[in-house]
């Protein structure tokens, strides 16, 4: 079965050619970085605007090097929502059309069920159950997965997301966008310990997370230093609020793991390519003797892959799409 994925929920315009469940054939992604460098960070309108110019390219260059005609895909795998609704829309649009005009069967996709499944990419693959944590610009959010098609939220963010935090810290720095790799890329020359940024762990028990009262003690430190004309120690604020929040997210998502009695732990999201993130986890679960499962980069970031292998998954147990569905804003999972 060749499973055509189309990924437009942001600013990257990505598509895939999946073989059966696993065997990827071609992923092809167009980043607008360039374009929303200078406002700092994503602009939704110049961001669909440039989905209108890349789908028809990339989605070609992807059949391309899968070495497959149009008329060889069995599915076309599209990201339904979250997202940005004019990004979307450019997206679903094309692949309604597609399969309109193809009679290929379309099926819309949950972007984080997408995100939840990328770690199937891998050669190395989870058991179910497993706790899964989900972190980028937009979310950051705990999961218990049953299957490759039950999901259940234990926990999300109550404010900024852990990567808009990131973003949101690196412009008042002064690092260009996109500011989670370049906080990253700061904090290895960073003291983790320099300055004691507070955890918020809410109430006892709680698998929610608030990243807003960190964003305001960085730029409190930012101003108090900048009042008294001391020197800003950058590697040092972006490895302390690094840490900060790479302790807090490793702590929930092995709390969910005790609280349900779960043993393997995975990890999705564009933030889960952090090294620092990604090494905390995998020690403490070693520490605790869970199975830690975590995508490539590549895979972590949003790409069409990871939409055709969900894609993929839902269409044996669903439905295909019908031209009258709509895209949505807020994840449906």
């Amino acid at each position: 079965m060749l499973t055509l994925g189309i990924e437009t929920s942001c600013d990257d315009t990505a598509a895939a050619v999946l073989k059966d469940s696993d065997t990827l054939l071609a992923s092809v992604l167009s980043s607008q970085d360039q374009i929303h460098t200078r406002f700092g960070g994503v602009v939704p309108e110049l961001a669909s605007r440039k989905h209108l110019e890349s789908i028809v390219p990339v989605v070609d260059e992807a059949l391309e090097r899968a070495g497959v005609a149009l008329r060889d895909i069995d599915l076309i795998a599209v990201t339904q929502g979250p997202g940005l609704i004019g990004s979307l829309l450019v997206g679903f649009s094309y692949a309604k059309a597609l399969s309109y005009s193809t009679k290929i069967p379309f099926i819309g996709v949950d972007h984080m069920a997408g995100h939840l499944l990328a770690v199937f990419l891998e050669e190395d693959k989870p058991q179910f159950p497993y706790i899964a944590l989900i972190v980028s610009g937009g979310t950051s959010s705990i999961y218990l997965a049953r299957s490759h098609t039950s999901f259940s939220l234990l926990g999300r963010t109550r404010d900024d997301a852990a990567g808009e935090a990131f973003d949101k810290v690196a412009k008042l720095l002064g690092l260009p966008y996109p500011g989670g790799p370049r906080v990253s890329a700061e904090a290895v020359n960073g003291n983790r310990a320099a300055i004691k940024f507070p955890r918020s762990r809410l109430e006892e028990g709680s698998l929610d997370f608030s990243f807003s009262g960190l964003k305001t003690a960085v730029l409190n430190h930012y101003r108090q230093n900048e009042q008294m004309d001391i020197p800003l120690q950058l590697a040092d604020i972006c490895a302390s609020f690094q840490e900060a929040v790479v302790e807090v997210l490793v702590e929930k998502t092995l709390l969910a793991a005790k609280t349900h009695g779960v043993q393997t732990l995975v990890m999705g999201g564009g933030v889960s390519a952090n090294p620092r993130l990604r090494e905390a986890m995998l020690s403490r679960c070693q520490q605790e003797g869970k199975a830690f499962f975590v995508p490539r980069p590549s895979f972590c970031t949003d790409n069409g892959a990871m939409i055709a292998v969900a894609g993929y998954h839902f269409s044996r147990e669903s439905a295909p799409g019908s031209y009258d569905q709509d895209v949505y804003s807020r994840s449906q999972l």
